[in-house]
This record gives structure tokens, sequence and C-alpha cells, in this order.
């Protein structure tokens, strides 16, 4: 036993004066160049390359890092074999990752590619103004050396559109409005947000099916379409027109467009912006990925259509079978006295969905809705600005199908037949819109059979009103005279004296302004 240790110790000593001789003949820069010719000569003969991916870039955060941390979080609930498993504060998901010193494979194109996970202890670091995490992190790729070019040039970039994808997708989509008068928030930003909560989908929402599934492939196709887009010259954005009665669920159309997409929404109103400058610079701030928004449109400014504008000055005046109504004067957005420092002008309005100003972001769709599309200037519904009309109409069959699965749970084979049938016959001729069905079934949710009934009864009163009400057309001057009537006491005139400045040969009678030739009598 004694010569066991002897032995041992002269070995030692053996090997501490090799290491002290090694390192007195061989100084450090030898040693380091030595190791650095062996690896480099050994990875001559490997045939995979590696990339290192380091969480801290100088002192920066190394966005690489965070975007394959978030795809791979993707994929490893599926094929990875040991998980790190996290949550956040207030958050309802529950988020995977490698394990520290753990592997993943992925296939890329065909390409089998492999991701490590290394954490190791970081050195003891001197005093600095911020100091670094204790553990140093980072991702390594493993790849076949003929298989780099795809990597370097197209791999990683799909990583990161993945990765903002995702992380576009799991947080929370904003509504954004416009500071009152154009104003800036704490941050610089004019636009405040809210957190976007609309449950509005294209499954709930009450609309003919055919259309819309055009709606949605319109969608999809725009979403997807990046590379059409750049091939035709084209700014990626697109315009949607909503048109129709109110309550035909307009605004349910956005959200759904929203959460479909994914993206926010900027909710832009034309009061709060005094110039067309103004506008510009609301634009630049919005972000890729969004909805911006203009709701009545026909209301917001004086944009109406210039054919049929009868009369000018600072009142609203259009002209119809020779008699121009009368509406109260109001500010006028191109810069009239009325017009409270608003000078919106129609060509500004145009230039920013279609201008070149319109395509310093991307993948941006803008919505304009109204009641009245006849009151728009053409110039401002033309392909390129408004591309997609869409007419939101009164609640047809197959819409009404819908709000009864909605709100009663009702499929088509649980109505019956006989009922089912009279609410087809009916619902054409009551044109009742999508929001006045909804109330009369939500009054009446927890009576199922009780709300079908009184849905059909209330169609059938509102059918019976439209037919009373079209055979008064055939009347013609008496109708007429009261709708007059009735639109004189709505509008009273104000302002005519300007008017019939403006307008020559007019006469304002009743409330109406009558354009006459002394010739020939009334035209």
């Amino acid at each position: 036993m004694k010569e066991i240790w002897t032995t041992m110790a002269s070995m030692m000593g053996v090997w501490a004066f090799c290491q002290s001789l090694l390192h007195t003949v061989f100084p450090p820069e030898l040693r380091f160049a030595s190791l650095k010719f062996f690896h480099r000569f050994f990875s001559y003969f490997s045939s995979s390359c590696y990339y290192d991916i380091t969480e801290i870039d100088g002192v920066n955060t190394n966005e690489l890092y965070n975007a394959v941390q978030l795809y791979l979080s993707s994929s490893a609930s599926i094929s990875g074999s040991r998980l790190s498993l996290t949550r956040g504060i207030n958050s309802s998901a529950i988020t995977f990752g490698l394990s520290n010193n753990d592997r993943l494979v992925d296939c890329y194109k065909g390409v089998t590619v492999e991701w490590e996970h290394i954490v190791t202890q970081r050195q003891g670091q001197t005093f600095a103004w911020r100091p670094l995490p204790e553990e140093k992190r980072g991702f390594t790729l493993r790849v076949r050396k003929k298989n780099k070019h795809l990597v370097l040039n197209s791999y990683l970039d799909y990583v990161m559109e993945k990765a903002n994808d995702l992380r576009r997708r799991s947080q929370d989509r904003l509504l954004y409005t416009n500071s009152k008068g154009g104003s800036f928030d704490s941050r610089g930003q004019p636009w405040e947000s809210v957190p976007f909560k609309h449950p509005s989908t294209f499954d709930t929402l009450a609309m003919d099916p055919l259309k819309k599934a055009e709606i949605l492939a319109d969608l999809k196709d725009f979403a997807s379409g990046e590379s059409f887009y750049q091939k035709t010259g084209r700014a990626w954005k697109r315009g949607y027109l909503l048109y129709g009665p109110p309550g035909t669920g307009k605004s349910s159309m956005i959200a759904a467009m929203a959460n479909y997409l994914g993206y926010d929404i900027y909710d832009l109103e034309l009061t709060e912006v005094n110039t067309n400058s103004e506008l510009r610079k609301l634009l630049m701030k919005t972000t890729s990925k969004s909805i911006i928004v203009i709701e009545d449109i026909d209301c917001s400014i004086n944009l109406t259509n210039r054919n049929t504008t009868g009369c000018g000055g600072g009142s609203s005046c259009s002209r119809k079978n020779n008699i121009y109504d009368v509406a109260p004067s109001t500010p006028v957005a191109n810069g009239g006295e009325d017009g409270g420092g608003n000078t919106i002008t129609l060509s500004g309005l145009l230039n920013f969905t279609d201008g070149l100003w319109s395509c310093c972001g991307s993948e941006r769709i803008f919505v304009f809705t109204t009641n009245h599309i006849q009151k728009l200037d053409p110039a401002l519904l033309r392909s390129g600005r408004m591309d997609m009309h869409i007419h939101m109409s009164y609640c047809s069959f197959p819409a009404l199908k819908i709000l009864l699965k909605n709100y009663l749970g009702y499929e088509e084979r649980d109505l019956d037949k006989k009922l089912l049938e009279e609410l087809e016959e009916v619902i054409d001729a009551a044109e009742m819109t999508p929001a006045d069905i909804s109330e009369l079934l939500i009054k009446n949710r927890r009576d199922k059979k009780k709300a079908a009934v009184e849905l059909l009864a209330a169609l059938k009163l509102r059918a019976e009103e439209r037919n009373r009400m079209k055979s008064r057309v055939g009347n013609g001057d008496e109708v007429e005279d009261e709708e007059q009537e009735k639109r004189a006491l709505d509008s009273p005139v104000e302002g005519s004296d300007q008017l019939q400045e403006s307008c020559s040969d007019c006469e304002v009678k009743d409330g109406y302004i009558v354009e006459e030739d002394k010739d020939e009598g009334l035209q």
C-alpha cells in the first residue's frame, strides 16, 4: 500500500513538472494558436457548421435570440422531450421553451437543422453601470454545410417572420383613436389606445354566407400577398367601403376583420384633425398590420358628391328634381369662414388613402363606412382607394338563421319547418336590420319558442307597414307634399339669404329652394 502511494506521488510530481515546463516552453499565445489550428483542421473534415446566437450582443439585447426563443416555443410543445414551462402575470397562456442545454430538431423546406439551448454561468464581472445577467444564454444552430446558404438566406428570415406573427397574435390587440386637436400624449404619440376586446367573428356575423366567403377570401389573399404586391409594383394596402342602412353590422364587420387578421384598429376622428398636414402625420404614426377606420365619413366633414352640388356657400345644399334642401350652415372643411380652423380638403383625404404617403407602411387596410353612398364623391370611391364595396343590407334569410343560432342556439333542423317557411317568405318584405332582429331575440332569449313566434309576428307587422307605404307611393303628389313638409320641419331654413345670393334665380319656399325660369316657369 505504501508503494502505491509513493508511485502516485511521483507521478503527480512528474505531471506538475511537465505542466510547468509546458507553460514555460509554450506561452499562452502559442497554445491558443495551436488549439485554433486543430479546431480548424477537424472542422475542415466535419460535415456540419455551427452558428451561435447569444442573448446579449455587447450591451444590447439580441433581437434574433428573442425571435428564436419565441419560434422554438411554438414547436417545443410537440417535439421537445424536456420542456421549460412559464406563465406570465395576468396571462392565461402557458409558454413552452427548451430546458437548459437541451436540443430540438426543426425541419425547413426538407432540410433538418438542430437547435441547442446553451446556458453557462458567467464569470465574475467587475463594476458596470449596466450589470449583465449571471447566466450566459444562447442558441447554437447546427446545419450541414451544403445547406448553410438556405439557412442564411431564408431560414432565419422565416424564423423572424414567424416570431413576429406569434408575438402579435399572443398580445392583446389595441384600438387607437387620435388625440383631441392633434395633441400628443406623454410619449409624444398622437394616438391613444385601449385594449380591443370585441368578440365579433365571421362565424357570428349575420351576413349571406356567399358574400362572407368572398370577403374572407379577399382578406386571406391580401394578408398573404406580399410577393404579389411587390411583383406588381403596388403599395401593400387595400380599401373597403361598407355602406348600407344603420344597424346592418358595419362596425361588427370591422371587428371581425381585425380578429380574423390579428390587426390593430386605428379609429380616425376627422373632426379632431385640423389640417391635411396633421392627417399625414397621423398616417405616419400608424403601424403596419393595422386597419385604419373612418366611420360615417359622409357625416365627418363636407365630402359630398360634387356632381350633385347645386349651390355654393357655407350651407349644405343638394339638388334633387330642381329642389334644393336647405340645411343649417355648417363648418366648411375647405377653409371657409365658418371652418373653425378645420382645413381638411377632399384632395388631402384622397392623398391620405392613395397618395405617396399612403405607402409609408405596409399591410394596412383602409375601411370607410357610410349610410349614404350617394353622398360621397366618386373620386373617393374608385378602385385603388376603395377597392371593394360591401353592401350591408337588411337581414336576409341566411343571415336570420345565423342570428337564431347565435342568440337562441337553434340550428335549422331544430325549428319547425312551417315556421321556417313563413320566416323565409316574410323576411325580405319586412326590411328589418340585424340589429332590430337581435334586440327582439335578446328580450326573449329565456323562452326560445316564444322568441321565434314573436319574431315572426314582428316581421309580418313590419312587412304590412312596408306594403302600405309602397301603395301610398302611387298617390304621387300627396306623398311628395307630405315628405316635403316633414323635411321642412326637420331642417328649418337658416341662412337662406346667403343661399339666395349664391344661387341665382332661386326662391325659398317652405324651407326649400325652388329654381324658377321667368320665361318657362318652374323647372
